[in-house]
């Protein structure tokens, strides 16, 4: 069996409903979309499984400017992407990111933060008394100052945008499919041609954007191609304590681990040992990482912490870009209607409306227009010019 299509997205978590939703809005695009879905209840997607954050204190221009322009997007929701008279609701927060520095790492934060100025972005800087003052519940000891962006970062629910955007596309005539990709034919070197799917479907495509997250550089090897991207496992774990902590934004700790409220509970993890094996795409739960590693940094960081109670975990996986831990976007320059839009290493939730937006121009008019995103080009690994984002 097959079908024609014009455009066919490998994968429909929130990167590739993004693009299907602009995409399918756009009014100077009239053609057919199809979605590859491997998993079409979303049970291991790693947008079910994010934590779905949105933050502008990133370090290089180009990344600021996504979340710049996705944070206006998320503003405007739910009347973007109502169906009907029904608005889209992701219960976006605004708290904030409270980044701290160490003495050694303060300079670090003071160069962010003009960069961030300069792009318009009001990011305050906290010095240790001060941070001490605001932040009461907080040991200061060992920090020179806190970087914090109240009113334009926060949280929101990421399933529920995911769930937004493919709602909101399959009502503009995206066609979503529950398989898995096991291959793509090329009508020459340089051009996909079929699109094989695991039911024995064929799908001729127009162009392929390849939006399959963790698993994106099997995809690419398909294309005869590769991609710097690792499936890479990061835990959540939820907690709860008698200590009051008021005012609580997102917190970044020195020692890597990351915090957030949740209700009357707490959502914290921190980056995998990188000495420990290479991930799978398995998604158990590494509790020694609470035990050995978030524990005494959070009790050490929020003395209240030395009391809580770990309730439960879960596991998802980033699409890790071992290059430079940026997207990568664009079309590939070797295989002519080979679109990329993968690699952001955890930044993909909170960027994914601007991917969707410049992926659509990208497709509908052969340039970007909404959102410049030519400097998350595949051609910039072969040049080797990183858009290296760290928090620490």
């Amino acid at each position: 069996m097959s079908a024609n299509y014009d455009v066919v997205i490998v994968g429909g978590g929130v990167v590739g409903s993004s693009i299907a939703y602009f995409l399918s809005a756009n009014p100077d695009f009239d053609g057919s979309i199809a979605v590859i879905e491997r998993d079409p209840y979303y049970t291991a997607s790693s947008s079910s499984l994010s934590t779905s954050a949105i933050r502008q204190q990133f370090g290089t221009q180009p990344n600021i400017a996504m979340s710049k322009f996705s944070l206006g997007f998320l503003r405007d929701v739910g009347t973007r992407l109502a169906v009907g008279d029904e608005p889209a609701d992701i219960g976006l927060h605004e708290p904030g990111y409270l980044v701290l520095a160490t003495a050694e790492r303060a300079e670090t934060q003071r160069a962010k933060n003009r960069v961030q100025r300069d792009m318009g972005v009001d990011i305050e800087l906290i010095e240790q008394a001060d941070l001490a003052r605001r932040f009461p519940w907080l040991n200061t000891d060992d920090l020179a100052l806190g970087s914090f962006g109240r009113g334009c970062e926060g949280w929101f629910d990421g399933p529920g945008l995911m769930q937004a955007f493919r709602r909101k596309a399959r009502t503009q005539k995206v066609n979503y499919l529950a398989a898995t990709v096991t291959g793509l034919d090329m009508a020459s070197r340089n051009k996909v041609g079929d699109v094989v799917l695991d039911n024995g479907e064929r799908l001729s495509a127009g162009t392929v954007i390849n939006a399959a997250g963790p698993w994106s550089a099997g995809i690419a090897r398909m294309a005869g191609t590769e991609l710097p991207v690792v499936p890479s496992k990061r835990c959540v774990f939820v907690f709860e304590s008698p200590a009051r902590i008021d005012n609580c934004p997102f917190v970044f700790d020195t020692s890597g681990f990351w915090l957030r409220p949740e209700g009357q509970l707490f959502l914290c993890g921190i980056p995998p040992v990188r000495e420990n094996d290479p991930d799978d795409f398995g998604l158990d739960v590494d509790y020694d990482l609470f035990d050995e590693l978030i524990w005494p940094a959070l009790a050490h960081r929020v003395p209240g912490f030395e009391q809580l109670r770990m309730l439960r975990a879960w596991a998802g996986l980033y699409e890790y870009n071992t290059f430079d831990h940026s997207g990568i976007i664009g079309r590939h320059p070797e295989v002519s209607n080979f679109v990329l839009a993968t690699g952001f290493s955890g930044h993909g939730m909170m960027h994914a409306a601007a991917t969707g937006s410049g992926v659509s121009d990208l497709i509908a008019y052969g340039e970007y227009r909404s959102i410049d995103l030519s400097a998350f080009r595949y051609e910039r690994i072969a040049g080797n010019q990183p858009i290296e984002e760290h928090v620490y």
